[in-house]
Formats: C-alpha cells, sequence, structure tokens
C-alpha cells in the first residue's frame, strides 16, 4: 500500500484542482416528457427474435444507492417462480424470458432522470398478443405498487444477503478495470462507501 501511494502521489498530485463542484443537470426534471415517447415503436431486428421491451423515465434514483429500490423492483418484476409474470406467460406459451431492471450506466442512471425497462422475449405466439403481454406487465406492477413493500421486508433481506454473498466471495477482476470502477464510483457515493456502493444494499426504506 505505502509503495501505492507513493506512485498515486508521483503521477497525480501535478494536476490541478480547480475547486469546481461536481456539475449537475437535476433542474432538467423530465427530459422525455414529451409526444414522442409515449407511443409503441415497431423495430425490424437483425435476428429472428421477438422481443417487447416497456420503458419508464423516473425521477433520478441515484441519491438512494443505499437502498437501491430499482435493484428490488427489478428482483420482483425478474422472479420466475409461482405467481410470477413469466410462469403466467409461459402457460399461455406466450414469453421465453423476462428480465428488468436499470443498468446503473450514465446513460441509464444520471442527476436527470432513471431508466427502468422490462424486456420479454416473446414467442410466435406471444407476439400475436403483444398487447396482452402488455396489459399483464402493467397489471403486476399495478400489483407491486397497490401491496407495497411494507410485506416484503423478508425479499429485501433477502437480496441484502445474496449480493453479501457475491461480493465476499467475488472473483478477482483485472486491476485496471477494477480501479476504473473505483474512480466512477468516487464521483457518485461516499467517501465510505466506495468500495460496495455499487454492489451492497445497506437501508430498507419502504418509503422509497
Amino acid at each position: 500500500l505505502d509503495t501505492l501511494e507513493k506512485w498515486v502521489t508521483e503521477i497525480f498530485s501535478e494536476i490541478p484542482n480547480n475547486g469546481l463542484p461536481k456539475p449537475s443537470f437535476d433542474h432538467l426534471t423530465q427530459p422525455f416528457d414529451t409526444p414522442e415517447f409515449h407511443k409503441l415503436y415497431r423495430v425490424v431486428p437483425i435476428r429472428k427474435v421477438h422481443s417487447l421491451t416497456i420503458t419508464w423515465a423516473l425521477p433520478p434514483q441515484e441519491q438512494y444507492y443505499r437502498v437501491k429500490p430499482l435493484h428490488y423492483i427489478s428482483w420482483l418484476v425478474g422472479h420466475e417462480g409461482k405467481g410470477s409474470v413469466l410462469s403466467f406467460l409461459r402457460k399461455k406459451f406466450w414469453a421465453l424470458a423476462l428480465y428488468g431492471g436499470n443498468g446503473e450506466t450514465g446513460f441509464e442512471q444520471n442527476s436527470t432522470y432513471s431508466i427502468f425497462s422490462i424486456s420479454v422475449t416473446l414467442t410466435d405466439e406471444g407476439y400475436k398478443h403483444f398487447y396482452e403481454v402488455a396489459h399483464i406487465v402493467f397489471q403486476y406492477v399495478k400489483m407491486l405498487q397497490k401491496r407495497g413493500p411494507d410485506q416484503r421486508q423478508v425479499i429485501w433481506e433477502e437480496i441484502q444477503k445474496i449480493e453479501a454473498n457475491e461480493f465476499h466471495y467475488q472473483e478477482q477482476t483485472d486491476p485496471v478495470d477494477y480501479v476504473e470502477n473505483l474512480c466512477e464510483n468516487m464521483q457518485l457515493f461516499q467517501k465510505e462507501d466506495f468500495l460496495t456502493g455499487d454492489q451492497l444494499l445497506f437501508e430498507y426504506k419502504p418509503e422509497v
């Protein structure tokens, strides 16, 4: 560590600090509030695949990184067991796979908005019924909204434990990639969370 600190000091100490705050674009509150984004778009794919993707532009969520509400919702949406959206769609032979969430990249999560998407890989029969598929997805989201998270703390704690296990037993990554990831984390999280803020869940806050 002493050697690494010496190298970093030698290499980076000459870079001047201009004292400017990190730029924020949080005054641009509704970047997607245009008629063009309240539509259905059909795109001809290159591969032979049918996919339905529903995307929401939400208020910025990056300040809630200790709670990770979108991770929690994507866990529920992406569940494949009994009572899940995918289980229901598979019984109708309409879908092969379903996943939802936020990629936590600068495009999908920033100071202006956060993106949440649900993507369903459809069968040929599911493609013929994609309006019904979309309706089922919205019904499920509405059910989650009506029931609220209060009765699901057990699920949140389950996610927390799984993420903690993955963090503690993760394979060693390439050092350059790791440093790059840490530098990005330094722009997003409090100092004590630089190493863990992008992976661990810290606080259960149902109101968030």
